[in-house]
């Protein structure tokens, strides 16, 4: 059911026209593409281009990502698009940034640069919530670090920049969209300006970019300036101080860069109305003012259909990494035998960015387009008849939409799912259950898998969901989120209450055994959530242990800008009420909580102690069987205590780059050990040891 599209020429329309669709122009195109464009993933070099009859584009990506053209990948999803479209384009991935050269490995692009750091933030991609530099790289060949730049969007940005003077800069992906704004960043520890202002882009095209990036290409190519794009949904730009009269009138003022780097109640008040304003139905725009500049942030694109997503997903991806690469890349490795089947999420949940940047409102495929693509796979050799996972965000969303379309066009609830299902929300399963029963029942097709994440409150109103799920879909595991156990930072998370994940756990034992197999929930925990303290880890620790929990991997906090637990993090208030919120920032505290989420583990046995201790825990220290750890340290934890202890006083410890010697050897002088424990770590660089 189609939501009602706002009167642009209304006196109550608050933002700028609706755009017209032009992903349904994808079929038509614009200028057909020169050249075949199946079997062949899109150039990175000039050499490709020219083989395609090329001999200049039109747009050139930029990606701190290895490009792989599969559609579970953002340059893909975006370059096949603006193919489709009629434009050339080409894909300059993870160039080297300590010079523009890379930059013009295609010339100069016609139309304009599209700049992205990848499909993470190139902050979290590279540093763990305790800030220590990763050891690898998931979206890299090999899995090697070092390919791009911390806080990549702006130095891709600012080469670009270098390379062509007044070519049009548009930055997009995730982390130009959570950082459009004034934001929290957790690594600097201090609240930074807009992306916008650091990067010089002429344009933050925010949240999911098909539409918004064929609406820029097609206006350039019309020959419009990209200062004329401003009206575009979907972007965020910045007004200078001679543009003043050119702020919209009826745009909401949020608190300012000085107000929220100076207050906390300001800051949080502005994460407050951002998110708010995130219903492309009803969303304002949103002014922000830094000193004499001002940030505009246009309402969000509206989501686009079922024929845009069929066509986009249908496109000619060679599913394979560019063949210039020579080490698996592990993220493909991941995804490969994967098909997405939707997009956005209404759960809301505070630490998650994807409602933020895939929207509320879900956007699925047909059932036809997903079948096809999969019988597409079991003609490639190398597929093995098994389906790693038909999903998206939560794979049981699929087709959920609001009752009321009247509704939805004016609700401003943050989540749909929390603090109950909303009684407008659609949640029947049936959809996705006869997506599953067909997709598993085509020829080819040995093993379809569910493996992203499900909404376990959805699952539970529909049994028969459940029964097609543990009856086919289980591949021994099933990882589930309930995320914690304490019904206080449950509630910081939105997310349900524990009984909610006793009972599916239940229900999955139920019917495994009723089908005669042997399967595990695996359930994942976050540490030191906004709201979580030692007492509440406790009660998570004794919970894992009464139901035999032993997780492999535990998950620490990690404030990602925008998002509504990070606010919480940083001005230690919820930003909707206020209210003072319970925050682990001291890295003591936040080691004890993640060990206590695997307090069975020897290493983490005087952590855990101290834990008990400091909140007069000690009942639980004891060798009978209602205690966490024995009375006594095992030879394990003695060993692993020494371990540490001889790597903290080696300089190991953390990642620190060799002072180079007269030689230039990059070797530590011999005696001067005690110097190197005491230095402060210079973080994350492409030459410190072992990144090569």
């Amino acid at each position: 059911m189609q939501l009602p599209v706002i009167d642009p020429s209304s006196s109550n329309s608050p933002a700028p026209a609706m755009p017209r669709d032009y992903l349904s122009d994808l079929a038509a195109g614009g200028r057909a593409p020169t050249g075949p464009v199946a079997a062949r993933p899109l150039p990175m070099s000039m050499e490709e281009a020219r083989q395609r009859g090329w001999d200049e584009l039109d747009i050139v990506f930029v990606t701190g990502d290895a490009y792989i053209d599969h559609p579970s990948f953002a340059m893909a999803i975006l370059g096949r698009t603006l193919e489709a479209a009629g434009f050339r384009v080409g894909i300059v991935s993870q160039p080297d940034w300590r010079s523009c050269d890379p930059w013009k490995t295609f010339g100069r692009p016609r139309l304009f640069f599209g700049i992205s750091a990848g499909n993470m933030d190139s902050m979290i991609n590279h540093y763990t919530a305790n800030k220590k530099v990763r050891n690898d790289d998931a979206y890299s060949p090999g899995g090697k670090i070092g390919l791009r730049p911390d806080r990549a969007t702006l130095s891709y940005c600012q080469r670009a920049r270098e390379a062509y003077k007044g070519v049009p800069v548009i930055a997009g992906g995730v982390e130009a969209s959570l950082r459009r704004l004034a934001h929290y960043d957790y690594w600097s520890d201090k609240v930074k300006r807009s992306i916008l202002l650091d990067s010089k882009a002429d344009l933050v095209a925010f949240g999911m970019g098909e539409n918004a990036i064929v609406e820029i290409a097609q206006r350039l190519e019309a020959g419009e300036d990209v200062k004329a794009l401003r009206d575009m949904l979907g972007v965020a730009y910045v007004l200078g101080a001679s543009e003043s009269d050119a702020i919209p009138e009826d745009a909401l003022t949020l608190p300012s860069f000085d107000d929220v780097t100076r207050d906390k109640v300001a800051f949080a008040e502005a994460t407050r109305i951002i998110h708010n304003e995130t219903n492309p139905y009803n969303a304002r725009r949103l002014v922000q003012n830094h000193g004499t500049q001002t940030v505009v942030c246009n309402i969000p694109q509206p989501p686009i259909s079922e024929a845009a997503m069929d066509q986009i997903y249908g496109l000619p991806y060679t599913r394979r990494p560019h063949p210039s690469y020579k080490e698996p890349i592990p993220a493909y490795e991941m995804i490969k035998n994967s098909v997405t089947i939707m997009r956005g999420c209404f759960g809301g949940c505070t630490f998650c960015s994807i409602t933020a940047h895939q929207g509320r409102i879900i956007q699925s495929r047909s059932k036809e387009s997903i079948l096809g693509e999969i019988s597409k796979m079991t003609k490639d050799k190398s597929f093995k008849g098994v389906v790693s996972d038909i999903g998206g965000p939560t794979a049981n969303m699929y087709q959920m939409n609001c009752t009321k379309p009247e509704v939805e066009a004016v609700c401003r609830r943050q989540s749909c799912v929390h603090p109950k299902i909303c009684k407008l929300l659609g949640v029947d399963h049936t959809p996705v259950i006869e997506l599953m029963r067909e997709s598993r029942n085509l020829p080819g097709i040995k093993k379809v898998l569910v493996a992203s994440g499900i909404r376990m409150d959805l699952a539970r109103t529909s049994p028969e969901y459940l029964k097609e799920l543990t009856a086919h879909h289980v591949g021994g595991k099933l990882k589930v989120a309930p995320e914690h156990v304490d019904a206080g930072v449950l509630n910081k998370m939105r997310k349900p209450k524990n009984d909610d994940f006793e009972h599916f756990t239940d229900i999955f034992k139920e019917e495994s055994q009723r089908v005669g197999k042997k399967q595990f929930i695996v359930p994942y925990f976050i540490a030191s959530h906004p709201g979580s303290d030692v007492r509440a880890m406790i009660e998570l620790a004794l919970f894992l242990k009464r139901n035999g929990y032993k997780p492999d991997a535990v998950q620490d906090f990690i404030p990602a800008p925008l998002d509504i637990a990070t606010t919480m993090y940083y001005t230690e208030l919820d930003p909707f009420t206020k209210k003072p919120v319970y925050i682990a920032k001291a890295m003591k505290e936040r080691k004890m909580q993640r060990a206590l989420m695997q307090f069975f583990k020897p290493e983490n046995y005087f952590e855990v102690r101290e834990a008990l201790r400091s909140v007069g825990r000690t009942d639980l220290i004891g060798d009978g069987c209602d205690g966490l750890i024995p009375s006594k340290p095992p030879q394990e934890a003695i060993r692993a205590r020494r371990q540490d202890a001889n790597k903290r006083f080696r300089g190991d410890y953390v990642h620190t780059i060799a002072k180079a010697d007269a030689k230039g050897s990059g070797e530590q002088k011999k005696g001067s050990k005690k110097k190197r424990r005491d230095r402060k770590s210079t973080g994350y660089r492409p030459d410190r040891r072992g990144a090569n």
